[in-house]
């Protein structure tokens, strides 16, 4: 089965979230507030938020026929005001952000904490396809800020996302990425013939993410500059990826293990020397320690799929890693 491939409107050719509707259809960036500043105001409008607005956590209960598994949020009043709040029914993570995502030159480093919520769990009962934050997932979205002004969506045709293009710096969507492994891929899907899809157990979501998570002091479209994001989401399917092809899927080259990609690069001394200010994180390097060798040639990779890293001077760094062996 062949989907289409969609270049979002999320997704300006930098890598930047935002469907502009200014004349130059850029971002806005205004002069810069710290993290540590802006994140008390983030997560007390995301704290009143989630305490005053509920989702149709009664449709998601017993859905009714033709039920369409889109989240809706609505306010705690009049008619509503004995409904369960999103507080009451979230779950939260926390990130380390820093402020070179952004392009800022301090070394502010500040946790920020997400919030989301499994409407549908969604997957297979025993191991379902989780995405991480390197693949890329097939999903149909809608954004919205606090104040339910809607600036992006695709609510029908299913979309694909590359999450670790979006947790990139200067992205503005890191927190969507992290938060997608909270959700878990539909185990039967069909294509129909008007392009859109129909699945079985799809993971289905919501995540609200404070600015820092988000566009922080850029302006993008519709979005205000130190915006707090809510997004919700269904998945669909999952794709593995090995984005710099060199036979290592990128999850693998989070070598610190901290779930961002970016901040793992073997040889960035010899690239800093070389080339300055272009800088390749291991995912996106062929040659990961930059002994002219490509990454490929000095693994093992076996018939079922495993990779094996031979150490061929027996230091303890595997060859793709080591600068000596080539």
């Amino acid at each position: 089965m062949t989907w289409k491939r969609y270049g979002l409107c999320l997704l300006a050719a930098a890598g930047i979230f935002g469907c502009s509707n200014d004349d130059d259809g850029g971002i806005v960036r205004v002069p810069p507030r710290t993290l540590a500043e802006v994140l008390p105001e983030d997560q007390a409008a995301i704290q009143e938020f989630l305490q005053t607005h509920f989702y149709n956590y009664e449709e998601f209960a017993s859905p009714p026929a033709g039920f369409n598994y889109r989240i809706v949020i609505d306010t705690i009043a009049g008619d509503n005001a004995d409904k369960e709040p999103l507080s009451t029914q979230v779950s939260s993570q926390q990130i380390t952000v820093f402020a070179s995502e952004f392009g800022l030159e301090d070394e502010e480093e500040v946790v920020h904490t997400f919030y989301y919520l499994e409407a549908v769990v969604g997957g297979e009962p025993v191991d379902p396809v989780v995405p991480t934050v390197a693949d890329s997932v097939l999903v149909t979205y809608e954004g919205s800020l606090l104040n339910g002004d809607t600036f992006d969506g695709s609510f029908v045709e299913p979309v694909w996302f590359d999450l670790a293009g979006l947790q990139g710096p200067l992205s503005g969507a890191r927190g969507f990425a992290e938060a997608m492994p909270f959700l878990k891929a539909a185990t039967d899907i069909t294509a129909n013939p008007d392009g859109t899809l129909s699945a079985d157990n799809a993971g289905v979501g919501l995540m609200i993410l404070p600015s820092g998570l988000g566009f922080f002091n850029n302006a993008a479209g519709e979005i205000p500059s130190y915006s707090p994001l809510v997004f919700s989401v269904r998945l669909f399917a999952v794709e593995r990826t090995d984005h710099d092809g060199d036979g290592i899927p990128s999850i693998d080259e989070d070598l610190d293990g901290d779930g961002y990609l970016y901040n793992d690069n073997t040889d960035e001394e010899s690239e800093r020397s070389a080339f300055g200010t272009l800088l390749r994180s291991n995912f996106l390097d062929a040659d990961d320690d930059g002994d002219g060798t490509p990454t490929r040639e000095e693994i093992v990779i076996n018939g079922d799929g495993t990779i094996t890293f031979p150490d061929s001077n027996n230091n303890g760094i595997p060859d793709y890693l080591d600068p000596d062996t080539n």
